[in-house]
């Protein structure tokens, strides 16, 4: 019996509710200012000087030259918003890996369109994302996925 009132799987759900929150209605100015002094990663290079923030890459000089024109930046700030307002809730799901010392890995298993809700489209019927010890090798993280995609495919 623990000494608290609550259960660890309350504290659980309570980040899990402000992580929720935090996401839910994402702020067009605030994803601007966060823009302006984030490297753009594919030009991310700074040995030969060619990297860029989004600002640097994307804001010009109006016709004048008085001013700035924000139109491409504007463009493309509404281009990251437009994912980000669509985003599933992971929440609940972040907090535990969290909670649970586990990393999110960018490996992932995806099963092609199957079935009438995403038939004629290419939209994936399943997606399975991974999340491993942080002692899990790179080699051994490779590894199972593999090993799982093979019993995934064997036995569809």
């Amino acid at each position: 019996m623990s000494d608290r009132p609550y259960t660890d799987a309350d504290l659980r759900a309570e980040a899990a509710r402000q992580h929720a929150t935090l996401t839910d209605d994402p702020d067009f100015m605030g994803v601007g200012e966060q823009m302006e002094d984030a490297w753009v990663p594919s030009v991310e290079t700074t040995e030969d000087g060619s990297a860029r923030t989004w600002k640097d890459l994307l804001v010009t000089p109006d016709e004048t030259g008085d001013d700035e024109d924000y139109t491409a930046f504007d463009e493309a700030r509404r281009k990251i918003l437009a994912p980000i307002e669509g985003a599933a809730d992971v929440s609940e799901w972040a907090v535990n890996l969290g909670a649970d010392g586990l990393e999110p890995a960018g490996h992932t298993i995806q099963l092609g369109a199957k079935g009438p809700a995403v038939e004629d489209t290419d939209q994936p019927f399943v997606r399975l994302h991974f999340a491993f010890h942080p002692d899990a090798t790179a080699a051994e993280r490779d590894r199972f996925v593999m090993e799982l995609s093979k019993v995934v495919l064997r036995n569809l």
